[in-house]
């Protein structure tokens, strides 16, 4: 019965989080949302203390729901100009990638490892992304093919550390969030954040590619480790190992 209790709990957290993503990515289309938001920033730029702590707690929501941060972002550097725009945003996307993180393995990560036990394979795997958990975070970070929110959930569920998730999230975000907070403190009226947001600059261009260079890295990466894992999982078996042993005899 407390199982039935807890995997239901489970199912009802991920239903809700489910509906209010669905309910915000409808909100984004809304023209009068998307004004809202513009109007927030607009009064963090006159408030500059208080906005700057506004946004750490928009940013971190943003994060837990799956919004896309680009826009946030933007605003920081309009807000605050590049020093403290960076920072904000450097903390906010920080503290919501950890967020995300804790929730996932709260909610689902108990459930894979129970999957895990019973096929040897999977397990091995995920034990080696675990022992190379800084360096693939670090690559999928500054990867563009992988959505920022979405991946902050699925690391949840893999057995990479927390320290190695938190430290490669930092490093790896820097470059984007530079880039981003860079061409937000060029704009010069808030109504031209949307239209910048949709806009590619040189520079985004060159993020982009060096992105891409990082996701070939990481799937490089990933498959090695896999196949090692798949190695030691096969030599692992009984079968095999008292094979092994009549042929070394």
């Amino acid at each position: 019965m407390a199982i039935r209790r807890s995997v239901l709990m489970r199912l009802l957290s991920v239903l809700l989080l489910a509906g209010a993503l669905a309910a915000v990515l409808l909100l984004l289309r809304e023209k009068w949302f998307q004004q809202s938001i513009l109007d927030f920033l607009e009064w963090a730029r006159e408030h500059q203390v208080e906005g700057a702590c506004a946004l750490v707690v928009a940013y971190v929501i943003a994060c837990v729901f799956l919004v896309p941060g680009s826009l946030i972002t933007l605003g920081a550097g309009f807000a605050f100009g590049i020093g403290i725009g960076f920072a904000t945003v450097l903390a906010g996307s920080n503290l919501g990638a950890m967020a995300s993180f804790v929730l996932a393995r709260t909610l689902a990560r108990a459930w894979i490892e129970k999957k895990a036990a019973a096929n040897q394979r999977f397990r091995a795997i995920d034990q080696a992304v675990g022992s190379q958990g800084f360096k693939i975070v670090l690559f999928l970070r500054l990867s563009p093919i992988f959505p920022f929110s979405f991946l902050n959930y699925a690391l949840g569920l893999t057995r990479v550390s927390f320290r190695d998730y938190c430290l490669a999230t930092v490093i790896g975000m820097v470059p984007g969030i530079l880039m981003y907070v860079y061409l937000g403190s060029l704009i010069t009226n808030i109504t031209e954040l949307l239209a910048a947001r949709s806009e590619k600059t040189t520079g985004e261009k060159v993020l982009f590619y060096a992105g891409l260079a990082a996701t070939a890295i990481v799937t490089i990466l990933i498959t090695r480790v896999a196949r090692r894992a798949l190695a030691l999982a096969v030599l692992d078996k009984p079968g095999q190992a008292a094979s092994s042993e009549v042929d070394h005899g």
